[in-house]
């Protein structure tokens, strides 16, 4: 087309085949996987002239290193493109030392089996946004580069929408609101997280009163954006932490719940 004419040549195939992304494409054109005529073009930096057209060949996926598990996954959605998983707690996502076979990514390994076209050109599920291990509730997961480019879009623009349950301790005031606070990674505990007043990233969670409880709430919470364990410090932040939280809660009196209450109740794609 005419209005690519001069453009990178990533950038120039990333406008013409939106479902790969511009890494992926990067990737196949430093795989050979690119011609112009019958020459194989590996520079992805290339300027597009005016009236060229490149070939690109996809390969099939190579299967993934990672090993499938017989794990029970209760579905609540799914299709040839995408599931939504309702992941129980105490199940981790992604494998890591020490849960290397036993994690969410193991068990749909096993069930979507050959239905996994690639992502990033390995045969693995696309996993777009996290809970913790701790948390229960709803995660999108894709099946394929297109889906995972798709879904990961509207997360970015925050038309991937999420909304959580939880518990907290005492009753927040107001009793509805709107909490805007940046969040960094703790300078003194690397595994935490915490609000910073200059610095970090941008972090805005909704919550409402839904049940007052006996020097407790059940609030609602929608993230409008998805920092790592924001609920949980944002809540902290203003003195009602999450009952049962082992990492920024407290122990309440006469209450003993076995793991962080959130719960990730709704999605909407």
């Amino acid at each position: 087309m005419p209005e690519d004419a001069g453009q990178r040549l990533d950038k120039a195939l990333t406008a013409r085949l939106p479902d790969l992304s511009r890494n992926r494409l990067q990737q196949l054109i430093n795989q050979g996987c690119v011609r112009l005529g019958e020459a194989t073009i590996t520079d992805v930096g290339r300027k597009v002239k005016q009236a060229e057209q490149y070939c690109v060949s996809i390969p099939d996926a190579t299967p993934s290193e990672l090993v499938a598990a017989d794990i029970p996954l209760t579905i609540i959605y799914e299709d040839a493109d995408l599931l939504v998983i309702d992941k129980p707690p105490g199940l981790t996502v992604h494998p890591a030392p020490g849960h290397e076979q036993d994690t969410l990514v193991n068990a749909l390994l096993s069930h979507c089996g050959d239905s996994l076209s690639g992502i990033g050109g390995v045969q693995r599920p696309g996993i777009v946004h996290r809970i913790d291990k701790d948390t229960s509730g709803l995660l999108v997961v894709a099946k394929n580069d297109a889906a995972h480019q798709h879904l990961s879009a509207q997360l970015s623009t925050r038309t991937l929408t999420r909304e959580y349950y939880c518990i907290v301790k005492g009753m927040p005031v107001p009793p509805s609101g709107t909490i805007i606070a940046n969040i960094a990674r703790s300078v003194t505990n690397r595994k935490k997280m915490t609000v910073v007043k200059t610095a970090g990233r941008e972090a805005i969670t909704h919550y409402k009163l839904l049940k007052r409880l006996d020097n407790a709430a059940l609030l609602l919470c929608k993230l409008e954006t998805g920092r790592t364990h924001q609920i949980r410090v944002h809540l902290t932040h203003i003195g009602n932490p999450i009952i049962g939280d082992p990492t920024y809660g407290r122990k309440l009196k006469g209450v003993d719940f076995p793991r962080q209450a959130l719960h990730a109740a709704k999605l909407r794609l």
